[in-house]
């Protein structure tokens, strides 16, 4: 039987609409744009504007928010199309299983597992750190090294890390609330998202207070610039790689396809809810690039670009307002909070729809008798997740989450274009516009960034495909129920 076996929409459907054995159905359109706003705004916003600014745009930073947003446009409204046809669990998975077959609907569910569960392992070992800072910030002094950071790790006085002891906790934490129900689980991350985002405009109202016009010139960097010299460092090329450098700050719009079983009216409020998430983070990144760049000359983030660059603009040039500073420290917390819930959110809704289909063992489909939540899923997770978060530094993560959810972008992307082909009269709530042409742009700029992405990333992702394959082709493959139903 064919590799590229594919599931029947029809089926598919029947799937979702399963809502007395399934999923609760409790996310209206306002609990989904804040479960995207969860997933994007984490510590991206305060370390990627002044890197991308001091490495290559300059005060365009500000376009190059733009250009980002506009290609993650072009995958998100692929996947809004899809979340409103096809309102089951399982995000692009499931959109790859009906359009282009079982095999490489596997690969891109084991690329997912790059995306959401490596992703939140290495959000908590982040999460960790700046926990770290913000105890030492309020004078209550830091958390002894060997339980915040793992064996791998010594530090500068030759003290060994034991166990990441603050990011196991976080990870539990948020594994018992997404256990307890998705609407308790929603309202956390709406609560969350409301500290953060309410810091991030307070940042923006104070800010501009202390905007200096001159920062904003020259506005693009001049090629004559030191160090600056490369194409995609200096003009128009530097906005170009200053997108490139940003774009990373959108990633996670997608992970609210994979609540699309969850949804009240997944057709109507699954765009609302993908689409909604990105304009108004776009909107965020705008004014807060705008103040920041408008505070503190570009020139300077090129050596206080990493995690300092917000505190250090707010401590040097706008006095008066130091404990703006300790705030924006909780804002990165409370960010790392939602996106870690999210992508473990994300990552059991794939594993439920992958166990319903017999593709992995039934355990993570078994839901709770009274929450019904894949609770079990949810505990082996955190358990595997833990691992990762609690033994492993963070680093060796490296770009590994975003080849995974680059690669299935392109698949989603794909999936449309294939769905439109064979698929004409199938009923869109949602249309994707200019398809092909759209489809085609998603595909090309996802495909050109991960080919930017390191080698080692490359090679690394490779063996990770490689043992998916091992584990398709042993287990996955003889129990798929489509397969045996045939």
């Amino acid at each position: 039987m064919s590799l590229f076996i594919k599931k029947p929409l029809a089926q598919l459907m029947a799937q979702g609409d399963d809502s007395e054995k399934g999923l609760k159905r409790t996310l209206g359109a306002g609990n989904l744009v804040a479960l995207g706003i969860g997933a994007i705004i984490g510590a991206g916003l305060f370390v990627r504007t002044a890197a991308a600014a001091g490495e290559a745009a300059g005060p365009a930073v500000i376009i190059s928010y733009i250009i980002a947003a506009i290609a993650c446009a072009f995958a998100g409204l692929c996947y809004a199309e899809f979340a409103s046809m096809i309102p089951v669990a399982g995000s692009a998975y499931t959109y790859a299983y009906v359009t282009l077959g079982e095999f490489l609907a596997w690969i891109i569910a084991w690329a997912l597992v790059l995306e959401y569960a490596l992703a939140a392992a290495t959000v908590s070992i982040a999460w960790s750190e700046y926990l770290n800072n913000l105890l030492v910030s309020f004078d209550i002094g830091a958390i002894p090294y060997q339980w915040c950071h793992s064996p791998m790790e010594v530090s500068m006085g030759g003290v060994r890390g034991i166990v990441n002891f603050p990011a196991i906790s976080i990870l539990l934490i948020l594994t018992l609330v997404l256990i307890k129900g998705t609407k308790e689980s929603a309202l956390v991350n709406a609560i969350i998202v409301f500290v953060k985002v309410g810091i991030v405009l307070l940042f923006i109202f104070v800010g501009w207070q202390f905007i200096k016009p001159e920062n904003y010139h020259p506005f693009l960097i001049p090629i004559e610039t030191a160090g600056h010299e490369s194409f995609n460092k200096h003009g128009w090329g530097g906005v170009l790689g200053g997108s490139a450098i940003v774009f990373f700050a959108f990633i996670g719009f997608d992970a609210v396809s994979t609540a699309a079983q969850e949804a009240k009216n997944p057709k109507r409020d699954m765009p609302i809810g993908i689409l909604g998430s990105l304009i108004i983070c776009t909107i965020l990144y705008i004014l807060f690039s705008r103040v920041l760049t408008g505070v503190a000359n570009w020139e300077e983030f090129k050596t206080v670009g990493k995690e300092a660059s917000v505190a250090y603009a707010i401590q040097n040039y706008m006095h008066g307002y130091g404990w703006l500073a300790n705030l924006v420290t909780v804002a990165i917390l409370a960010g790392f909070s939602s996106v870690i819930l999210v992508m473990l959110m994300g990552q059991s809704r794939v594993f439920y729809t992958m166990s319903k289909d017999g593709l992995i063992p039934k355990i993570f489909s078994d839901l709770h008798p009274v929450y019904r939540t894949p609770h079990k899923s949810n505990i082996i997770l955190f358990v595997f997740v833990g691992v990762f978060a609690g033994f492993i530094p963070g680093e060796m993560a490296g770009d590994l989450t975003s080849i995974g959810t680059l690669f299935a972008f392109v698949m989603v992307c794909a999936g449309i274009w294939v769905m439109r082909v064979r698929n004409p009269e199938a009923v869109r709530p949602f249309r994707t516009p200019f398809v092909p042409l759209v489809p085609f742009l998603g595909i090309t700029i996802c495909v050109g960034m991960i080919f930017s992405l390191p080698k080692n990333t490359l090679i690394a992702a490779g063996a990770w495909m490689i043992l998916g394959l091992i584990v398709y082709f042993s287990y996955s493959k003889r129990n798929s129920y489509l397969r045996n139903n045939k």
